[in-house]
């Protein structure tokens, strides 16, 4: 038998009793135990027993009866489990601010995520009516409707600000709710677009309303890789840009980038490549933040648009 079965079964054992084991009692029911030399046997008991105790499980020594006359061993369940857990309002919000606080990792949000599950309290919707804490974006009145729409698989629709373009209605089936980087993200389906798609809640210009019932994820639907960073921004890519990069950044400034290759090193030492790109400030930021030392030759939108953030520059 191996040790981790043996110590399982006798916990089993000891918790289920209704009064102390003695050794011998333990012995009779754990094949483990019942090996011919019985002072072996003892040692491995007294073994599993410290074993026990060391990673806190109350093996406890009791009267067996009135008269104390004999001990046996027990665990007591109301030491052994955890009784549970209740929070009101303002600890899940000091909760989700600990797991949401810049620095802390997705462990993090998802411990807040299983520590609220129990709670009577409607965290998304409570949080709603919030001052927005450091570093905390609850996103206004819109999380806590978009959360009770999630939870009922409804649709909804609201106006939209996005990065680029022009403000305008989205129809939306949602899949999931994320929190990066600070923001709160709407993840669903597009359905002007029929495509899996991301909203920062903190774009949304409207009130959200109902629009009937939504569809359900697709098979192995995973949001949070719709959420991917990368100098495009959050999400997919929307196209690629054939960048070059002088000899002095290029060995380092492509190195996290998801997705780029390298395609060729000129004479003059500088590199062509080919990245994720998007007409996005995040990556005409990027682009921009290399200064002299990168060059976007194609797509033309792209490079256009780094042209015109320089002369702006430049004639401010």
């Amino acid at each position: 038998m191996h040790p981790l079965e043996r110590l399982i079964d006798l916990v089993a054992l000891l918790l289920e009793a209704r009064r102390p084991l003695t050794f011998d009692d333990i012995r009779e029911v754990i094949p483990a135990y019942q090996q011919q030399d019985v002072s072996s046997a003892k040692r491995m008991f007294e073994r599993d027993k410290d074993t026990l105790r060391e990673v806190g499980i109350p093996v406890e020594l009791d009267a067996t009866d009135a008269w104390e006359v004999d001990q046996g061993y027990r665990i007591r369940k109301d030491q052994y489990y955890l009784p549970e857990l209740a929070f009101t309002a303002e600890e899940v919000w000091a909760l989700f601010v600990a797991a949401h606080t810049p620095g802390e990792t997705g462990e993090a949000e998802q411990a807040f995520q299983k520590l609220s599950a129990g709670t009577e309290t409607n965290v998304l919707t409570a949080m709603a009516d919030r001052t927005p804490a450091p570093g905390v974006d609850p996103s206004g009145p819109h999380l806590g409707a978009i959360a009770d729409a999630l939870a009922r698989r409804r649709a909804i629709r609201f106006r939209y600000r996005p990065t680029q373009g022009k403000p305008g209605r989205r129809e939306v089936d949602p899949y999931a709710l994320v929190f990066r980087s600070g923001h709160w993200y709407l993840v669903g389906r597009d359905r002007g677009h029929d495509e899996v798609r991301s909203f920062r809640l903190s774009r949304l210009l409207s009130s959200v309303k109902e629009a009937g019932e939504a569809s359900a994820p697709p098979e192995g639907f995973d949001a949070a890789r719709q959420l991917e960073a990368g100098p495009w921004g959050l999400g997919r890519p929307a196209e690629r840009a054939r960048v070059a990069f002088s000899p002095k950044v290029a060995w380092w400034a492509v190195l996290d980038v998801p997705g780029a290759e390298a395609l060729r090193t000129r004479r003059d030492g500088w590199v062509e490549v080919d990245v994720p790109a998007s007409q996005t400030d995040a990556f005409v930021s990027w682009i921009l933040s290399f200064g002299p030392d990168a060059r976007v030759h194609s797509p033309k939108p792209i490079r256009d648009e780094v042209v015109a953030r320089l002369e702006a520059m430049a004639s401010g």
